[in-house]
């Protein structure tokens, strides 16, 4: 069975685009999360996780996102 391609974007300003950060790259599900760098809180990162399965690839723009 082919996993899912899972996007996950974290955007520090609510008026930052965050579709641009996988703008040409092809994924079924995305969660994102608005908060600075410096914010623990990831309530969408948290529900990535929880998401995921075996065989599915998580797409991020940036590591820092994940940090």
């Amino acid at each position: 069975m082919k996993g899912q391609r899972i996007g996950y974007i974290r955007v520090s300003s609510f008026d930052q685009n965050p579709e641009r950060q996988l703008d040409q790259t092809r994924v079924d599900k995305v969660f994102v999360d608005k908060a600075s760098g410096k914010d623990t809180q990831r309530p969408e990162l948290d529900s990535l996780l929880s998401f995921v399965r075996d065989g599915d690839t998580v797409v991020v723009h940036s590591r820092g996102d994940i940090h």
